[in-house]
């Protein structure tokens, strides 16, 4: 014999006919498996309504505490497409005086959400920065000093849990390692300091290539200058910047530091002493004794030599608007372009 489908509705017309009948609440109750408070309400709601009160209810609530009455809602809505600039605050101000003492006033935040239910709400466009970094154009560097590469190797951790950040220079033709510095920040002091030793020692390059980070580049300043390449412009050395996110077009260098990461960081010094000694160790190796296949397999210390443009101090600003300064300025406008930003 099939299961045959009962209804709550049937359930409740059987139940309310067995009291038609007259038979008692407690034993149908019993009979219904339902509490005598279910029956009463069931048979209270049959006596007033009669049939229709059998039927399954909604359980939506008559009306939600919260809820925005809708001629306030047209009120809001018709406010700000009156004044389209005015927000949510402004907005609420008006109903403030406008219904003072007949509702109740909604929050700013409910006024937003009307607001935005209705499509009325604005979306924000992000500002475009002014000074987006875009690169510039990349000499050959044919020869020695023609061109020089820096940039800080990403940082790892010391032995003592402390970070280390590598500041290298490389020479673009010879490949030679000028400098590897363990600094504990990129600040901008120290990499001024460890520039000015290197151009006393080895002079001055005709141009420098770097990324577009700090201490570099500046995001802030005028095409992107910071106090450091400003410095390289006052002494006549130009700039190359590469375009975000093309490690390649410094490739030579991002090479030299494949070979750094694992000769000289694996395992780290216990601490920036113990590791600028191991950096020192890798720098006399890689210059003297190792040989490079881009150069015909010569190390890069006998195809470097010291640049012939010695450094003298920054020029007198005075002389130095009459030649380098000069120089510099030119140099930023055919790099960098008139109106474009770095």
């Amino acid at each position: 014999m099939p299961w045959q489908e009962v209804s709550k509705v049937e359930e409740r017309l059987r139940f309310v006919a067995r009291l038609l009948d007259g038979e008692g609440m407690s034993g149908v109750c019993r009979d219904f498996g339902i509490s005598r408070k279910t029956g009463y309400k069931i048979w209270n709601r049959y006596r007033r309504d009669g049939m229709d009160a059998l039927c399954d209810r909604t359980r939506r609530p008559v009306r939600y505490a919260n809820q925005l009455p809708e001629q306030v809602e047209r009120l809001i809505v018709a406010t700000r497409q009156d004044k389209p600039h005015w927000g949510a605050r402004k907005i609420r101000e008006v109903l403030v005086r406008k219904l003072a003492g007949d509702v109740r006033i909604p929050a700013q935040s409910t006024v937003h959400a009307v607001l935005d239910r209705h499509g009325l709400v604005s979306r924000a466009r992000k500002r475009r920065r002014a000074n987006k970094a875009a690169g510039t154009p990349l000499s050959a560097g044919l020869a020695p000093n023609d061109l020089w590469a820096a940039d800080f190797k990403g940082e790892f951790k010391l032995g003592n849990r402390l970070y280390c950040y590598p500041l290298t220079v490389t020479d673009h033709a010879s490949r030679y390692l000028l400098s590897c510095e363990a600094f504990d920040s990129t600040k901008e002091r120290p990499v001024l300091d460890a520039f000015l030793a290197l151009f006393k020692e080895r002079g001055l390059p005709c141009a420098i290539r770097t990324d577009n980070g700090l201490p570099f580049a500046s995001p802030n300043g005028l095409y992107n200058l910071s106090k450091l390449s400003v410095w390289w412009l006052r002494l006549g050395i130009g700039i190359e910047r590469i375009k975000p996110g093309h490690p390649q077009q410094n490739g030579r260098h991002e090479r030299m530091h494949l070979t750094l990461k694992k000769e000289a960081t694996r395992p780290p010094g216990m601490n920036s002493l113990q590791q600028q000694a191991k950096f020192d160790a890798f720098v006399r190796e890689f210059n003297d004794e190792r040989p490079h296949e881009a150069l015909a397999m010569k190390t890069p210390a006998e195809v470097y030599t010291a640049s012939s443009r010695q450094y003298r101090g920054l020029p007198d600003l005075d002389v130095a608007r009459k030649n380098k300064w000069h120089c510099a300025q030119d140099q930023m406008a055919t790099d960098f372009g008139s109106g474009s930003a770095i």
